[in-house]
């Protein structure tokens, strides 16, 4: 008898996926193919083995092109209800499972889990349903199925009674919270979350301290693992892309902008994130201040230059977020800022070529979440670092594991010490820069994102 099973050897499922559609003005769609770790794995394991990507529809453009049919090789798009996914994606996603991830919630008014919840629940429960059924359905017996992230904490449960034949995986690309804090979860959504992804066999987290965290929860709440291994895959930077990319002509023009923005002789602050509320823009911010009260000597010779690109803006807490850090960047200026320099130069609109040419030029890197699965900020600045670059990397911070001893660590909240480590990063030597550097970079760049993937794939087969 035939097999009813699919094709693909080697699947990926994630919310996001390798490519988005944008409808043109004269109805034609064009594709956008986008990049990262997962693009490179799939790319490293050859076009003859048999890969499919399993991700959801966006956009207009999204959901428009799996009406036409239209689509890439390799790749299926989930043309899920745009309610559902909303209630999926936002609702409980990024409002709730990232808030206890991240340790966000400001409990005396948050969270508050009431009957709307449990509807928003309800469509999460859906759109990782769709997931797991598309999987069962394109899976090649005994297939490898590796589901990413926070998104779909369900589809291993709910694919492994659908096909226990295959062999499945995920990977948590954010922190896991402490069983304290997970707690606050309901008692049974969340042991639906750690059942769901016991699913799985093998999880893997960006460090020991995030797996850690997630088999506490386990003994606690489900009463362990069971037959479900861990492993630890510390994603790094693609040194070569990155290397390449950071001297193609946009980047050298974005970098003489940058030069007169910031004036002649002066040294360089740089952060480069998105306004999200754990990667502690604010606080930042507040230390540069401090630093410039306490240190009146870098005032007109230090310019922080920080890119905070807007994230999650249709959510109110991003979007008050996102005003509070630009009304404390004017207010800095205003206290301190003289005719021919301005402390603060702040760019919210995204341009990867600026941010490379802001990589290069920084003296200090800030990179101080309050809670962060990995933060590839902190990688990619010493990879492609002109001169050298001191790091100020806050201990909560995933990198910290990897990158802790050669830069300057900071308690994300303590902003009287965070700035005298920017003063430290400030004075630090040109030679010992240039050597906290060059280990920094060795240290980033140890598991490129083709091997972070194959790392997992092999681990999942049992080929190592």
């Amino acid at each position: 008898m035939a097999s009813t099973f699919g094709a693909a050897q080697v699947l990926v499922a994630s919310n996001r996926g390798p490519v988005s559609y944008v409808v043109d003005d004269d109805g034609s769609l064009r594709a956008k193919r986008g990049g990262g770790g997962l693009v490179s794995g799939l790319s490293a394991i050859g076009p003859d083995a048999g890969a499919l990507w399993v991700c959801s529809a966006l956009s207009d453009g999204d959901r428009e092109a799996v009406r036409r049919g239209v689509g890439e090789d390799g790749v299926r798009m989930l043309d899920i209800p745009a309610d559902v996914h909303a209630d999926a994606y936002n609702g409980i996603a990024n409002s709730v499972l990232w808030f206890v991830h991240h340790m966000l919630y400001q409990t005396p008014l948050e969270p508050v889990f009431d009957a709307e919840f449990r509807r928003q629940w309800a469509s999460y429960e859906t759109y990782n349903r769709a997931f797991a059924e598309a999987l069962a359905e394109e899976a090649a017996e005994g297939a490898a199925v590796v589901v990413q992230d926070y998104h779909l904490t369900l589809v291993p449960g709910m694919l492994r009674e659908l096909r226990p034949d295959l062999r499945i995986g995920h990977f948590s690309h954010t922190p896991w919270a402490p069983p304290e804090y997970f707690r606050m979860l309901p008692d049974d959504i969340a042991g639906q979350v750690l059942r769901g992804m016991l699913g799985a066999d093998r999880l893997g987290f960006l460090t020991r301290r995030w797996a850690d965290a997630f088999t506490a929860c386990c003994e606690r709440f489900v009463g362990g693992l069971g037959d479900t291994r861990i492993g630890v895959h510390g994603l790094g930077a693609d040194a070569d892309f990155l290397r390449a990319r950071a001297h193609e002509a946009d980047v050298e023009e974005r970098m003489e902008g940058l030069r007169r923005e910031i004036g002649e002789g002066r040294r360089t602050i740089v952060r480069v994130d998105r306004t999200e509320l754990s990667k502690n823009i604010v606080r930042g911010l507040l230390a540069y201040r401090q630093l410039l009260a306490d240190h009146p000597e870098w005032r007109e010779r230090v310019v922080h230059v920080a890119f905070a690109y807007p994230s999650r803006q249709d959510l109110a807490v991003y979007r008050d977020y996102t005003a509070e850090v630009r009304r404390l960047a004017e207010e800095i200026n205003e206290q301190y800022g003289t005719e021919g320099w301005r402390p603060v130069v702040l760019h919210v609109k995204d341009d990867f070529a600026r941010s490379l040419a802001a990589y290069r030029m920084a003296d200090v890197a800030l990179v101080n979440p309050i809670r962060d699965g990995m933060n590839l900020v902190a990688k990619e600045i010493p990879v492609v670092s002109d001169h050298g670059c001191a790091l100020v990397l806050s201990r909560e911070a995933g990198a910290h594991e990897e990158l802790g001893e050669d830069a300057l660590t900071v308690n994300p909240y303590d902003i009287t010490a965070t700035a005298q480590a920017l003063h430290e990063a400030l004075t630090m030597s040109p030679a010992e820069r240039t050597d906290r550097t060059k280990r920094l970079a060795a240290s980033a760049t140890a598991l490129p994102p083709a091997q972070w993937f194959l790392d997992q794939l092999n681990a999942l087969r049992g080929e190592s």
